[in-house]
């Protein structure tokens, strides 16, 4: 078996570091023991972008939040989905995860960081979520591995009833709140209901070959 290699530690406010490994031409993002993510297993981050761009359809010029880059696979996907006038913004909290994709990763990202309809912040995707109130056509969060602050602490703010609300203030009218996860939770989409949203929940494969594990994204709208 090739064995793994340690490329690189990045640290993360609040947090535990993440570590970016390589084995052979693959590449895994890992937190601790767990692997966030793996340059493998794509397709439900691909899915975040594509099903939520088919409920934008008609809007010529959608204006996109990504929270976080990860691998990139959701805003790649995203972009080929996306007509010129489009607009993604991407909110990364640890610079190193940009630097990752173009170094060790440049061939994975292909140039989507490039992209004139693309910008990236460094910032706290909360922390942009709550300063820009009726932004966003969309918000694509994909930032722990379900709706928890795996990464950090301070991510859970995200998904209480309080990080709710104020994704709802930053949506467009009829925009769409976009949450990736490796698994249902019950309660959560409970909580998006209450929170006075409708709710769409998909179960996608792991892989873009339709294999691999089931992973759960909430598509909410504000009723």
């Amino acid at each position: 078996m090739t064995p793994r290699e340690l490329i690189d530690t990045a640290p993360v406010p609040g947090g535990e570091p993440l570590r970016l490994f390589r084995r052979g031409g693959d590449y895994m993002i890992v937190l601790d023991r767990n692997e966030l993510m793996n340059s493998r297993m794509s397709g439900s981050e691909e899915a975040l972008a594509t099903m939520t761009i088919d409920r934008l359809a008609g809007r010529a010029a959608p204006h996109l939040l990504v929270g976080g880059y990860g691998m990139g696979f959701t805003l790649r996907a995203a972009l080929a989905a996306l007509g010129p006038q489009a607009r993604v913004t991407v909110a990364e909290l640890v610079p190193q995860i940009v630097d990752w994709a173009r170094g060790p990763m440049a061939a994975l990202t292909a140039g989507c960081l490039d992209d004139p309809r693309v910008a990236v912040t460094f910032a706290d995707v909360a922390e942009v979520i709550a300063a820009t109130p009726r932004t966003y056509d969309a918000i694509l969060l994909d930032v722990d591995n379900g709706p928890d602050g795996l990464v950090r602490a301070a991510n859970d703010r995200l998904y209480a009833a309080r990080g709710l609300a104020a994704a709802r203030a930053a949506l467009t009218p009829g925009g769409v709140l976009a949450i990736w996860s490796a698994a249902k939770d019950a309660a959560f989409a409970r909580r998006l209901r209450e929170g006075g949203f409708a709710v769409d929940e998909v179960t996608v494969r792991a892989r873009s070959n339709g294999k691999g594990a089931m992973h759960t994204i909430w598509f909410a709208v504000p009723r």
